[in-house]
């Protein structure tokens, strides 16, 4: 049986990163993408001591051409793309409705809701015309429910949660499939900062959740790499909740 072939956004910290290696020890051929060539090549080169095919390119997700090539590259390495997973995002500038700013909204939204357009669309480019392929967004449990604070970020996941559905219903047809994964608070430094870096808050926030703790970033990997397999094989335009049961309650 041939290796999938796996093309990671946000891939050098975080859950993308967890997801890089959860894709990798199954043995697949793995791209990993961002903006920071140092980190991003020393990834690739740990993912290729595992055994698999690994490399590395460079690109911004809000930059049109970059995410072109991005694809394009992929495929002309491995010959196909089976697997995306879109998980370049931004927290951008939390605080009060009453004190956003247009550079914040413009900022996280270019990220969060640009970027993944931009990524879907020449990543189904790809896959419609091969027949096949799986695409998971990065969503969140803000794109589910409000969080006073949070209400340019909360905005921006709730899009992707539209484009997802959206996505998912166009590639059907195809062979395509497209969902969501949306995380509850997991144990990354992107939570401390959505918490403001305040250790009483954190504590307060995550003895709200009835799993009474974050997730880790490999339990979100190995959730993203089941439903990106043809375990799944029936299960296009969703967002699956992972969240210790918050959005629950």
């Amino acid at each position: 049986m041939n290796p999938s072939n796996v093309l990671i956004t946000g891939a050098l910290t975080g859950i993308g990163r967890a997801t890089a290696f959860a894709f990798a020890r199954t043995g697949a051929n793995v791209v990993v993408s961002g903006r920071r060539e140092e980190a991003g090549t020393a990834l690739a080169s740990e993912l290729r001591a595992l055994g698999g095919k690994a490399e590395f390119i460079k690109a911004d997700v809000t930059d049109e051409a970059e995410v072109r090539a991005l694809v394009e590259q992929t495929v002309s390495l491995f010959g196909k793309l089976d697997i995306a997973v879109n998980n370049a995002g931004t927290e951008g500038t939390l605080g009060p409705i009453t004190e956003q700013s247009t550079d914040n909204f413009h900022a996280t939204f270019s990220t969060n809701v640009l970027g993944t357009l931009l990524s879907l669309k020449h990543e189904m480019r790809a896959m419609q015309a091969q027949g096949h392929g799986s695409i998971i967004n990065l969503s969140s449990i803000a794109g589910q429910v409000g969080f006073a604070g949070a209400s340019v970020y909360v905005a921006s996941k709730f899009a992707v949660e539209g484009l997802t559905k959206s996505a998912a219903l166009e590639g059907a047809q195809f062979g395509v499939r497209v969902n969501a994964i949306a995380p509850g608070p997991v144990a990354t430094n992107m939570l401390d900062r959505f918490i403001g870096n305040d250790e009483s808050a954190k504590a307060g926030f995550l003895g709200g959740i009835p799993a009474k703790r974050a997730a880790t970033v490999d339990e979100i990997a190995k959730t993203i790499v089941f439903v990106a397999s043809t375990k799944a094989a029936y299960l296009t335009g969703q967002s699956i909740t992972v969240d210790g049961g918050y959005t629950a309650q």
